[in-house]
This record gives C-alpha cells, structure tokens and sequence, in this order.
C-alpha cells in the first residue's frame, strides 16, 4: 500500500492511500488501527505533502563504499549516525532553497526507512515489524560548511534540506533496489541498495541500541556515489525502483539574489 498526506481545497492535511490515480482518506494515521475510505479522489484534485512529518530523522554517513572514496575518506567499522531536524522536512514538487550562508549545496539521493512501532533494543529477526514502509530522501547538504565546521548539523540541517516522498511504500523488499538521481534530466547518480556498507536491519539493530525509536521516525540510510552541486532553477528527480519519483526544484533565498 501506498500511504501518503494530502491535502483537498479548504480542508486540513491528512492521511491517505494512493491507488492508480486516485486516492482514498484513511480513519487515522497509520500506526494506529485504521480503516480505509474507497479510492474516489482524483490525484489532480489535491496536493500531496511530505508523507510523515518525523520526530526525529537519524540519517547514516559513508553507507556506500564508493561515496566514501569520492570523498576521500574511510569507511567506518560501525555505522556513522547524524541527526537532521523536523524542520528540514519538505515534501513532492515542494522547493529546496538555497541558504545566503553556502555556496556549494548538494544533493544526496537516498531510501528511507518509515517507522511503524516504537523499539528499543529491537532484536534483527524482529526489525521488519518494526518498519511501517520505505520512502525516497535527499540528504541535501551544504557541503562547503560541512567542510569548514568538521561535524554535519549545520550543513544537512538547514530549512528544506530534507525532501521526502512521494508516499510510504509498505509492500517492498530494500535489499536489491535501485537508486537513480538526475538533475535536469542528466543521470548523476545509479547505484543498488544492495551495495550498502550496513543493511537495513543492521542499521535498525544499531540504532535501536543507542536511541527508542518511535512511529513516524526516519532513517536515511546513506547515499551512492555521485553527489554534485545543485543551482538555482536545478530539477531535482530521485527515483526508486519499487516507490516511484522525488521531485524537487531548487531556489535561491531571497538573501541571497
């Protein structure tokens, strides 16, 4: 199934499914028992928003050994965790700005995991419980302050640096799927999920080690190689075979024109 927030003229955002080009209210959100309202809304109908506003977004560094040696560094033994705000969140067709404070900004394709339940100390042959389903990422990054400061909050927490969407994808196998990012339509990064440093249900297991991780709560679980810089009027396509396309455009701030 796939899950989204949505929202009809006049009326406040809420949660939805998506079916062909329809779509269909759900009684409540979906880590809650709900019930299903029949597809009749035309997709052209309503705007679709970030399909989970998260309480926390636990994104993982250097998860692709080809990223890592773009960058020059080294793969770590155990996974590298950073934290992006709430606040960087924006959803399908919504505009990634620029800050006056950068002048290299990046894009960073990446799956993201949706949590279903909260778990703490969540065991491995538990963790497909624990997801409610996956969606598609970018770990948008000022790189230029990523380098100056030597640690990320700065860099990948900045208003709109963390597009999602289009929907949450409950029914799909992440071990094998394949990421592809374009920027006006020219393809800059191709690569499988099969290629991560850690999987899914390592990084879940470590995760849940350290922190509770609660329904709504994202995991980023690292970008391919081929992240490059992003400008003014850029279009930004992040595909993911089995969950379908991320688009976002990108702005200046108006500080900065």
């Amino acid at each position: 199934m796939r899950i989204i927030r949505y929202k009809q003229k006049g009326l406040d955002v809420q949660w939805g499914w998506f079916d062909g080009d329809n779509i269909g209210a759900l009684s409540a959100p979906p880590f809650d028992p709900f019930r299903r309202a029949d597809a009749n809304i035309p997709i052209k109908n309503i705007e679709l928003f970030a399909p989970v506003m998260p309480g926390k977004i636990i994104a993982v560094g250097r998860n692709y050994v080809e990223h890592a040696k773009e960058h020059q560094v080294e793969i770590p033994d155990t996974p590298l965790l950073f934290l992006k705000p709430s606040t960087s969140v924006i959803g399908p067709g919504q505009v990634i700005i620029l800050p006056p404070q950068s002048d290299l900004v990046e894009f960073e394709a990446e799956l993201a995991v949706v949590m279903g339940r909260a778990g703490r100390w969540i065991d491995i042959t538990q963790v497909d419980a624990y997801i409610l389903g996956y969606c598609i990422a970018n770990d948008v990054t000022a790189r230029d302050l990523q380098n100056v400061d030597k640690q990320w909050t700065r860099a990948k927490g900045f208003d709109t640096f963390c597009p999602l969407g289009p929907w949450i994808e409950t029914d799909l196998d992440p071990s094998d799927v394949l990421i592809t990012c374009r920027v006006n339509e020219e393809i800059r990064q191709m690569s499988s999920t099969r290629e991560m440093v850690f999987n899914i249900p390592q990084l879940i297991v470590y995760i849940s080690s350290i922190m509770t991780l609660n329904p709504g709560d994202v995991i980023l679980t690292g970008t391919p190689a081929g992240v490059g810089r992003i400008d003014p009027d850029d279009k930004i396509q992040i595909s993911i075979e089995g969950i379908g396309v991320l688009e976002n455009l990108v702005k200046n701030d108006r500080r900065k024109v």
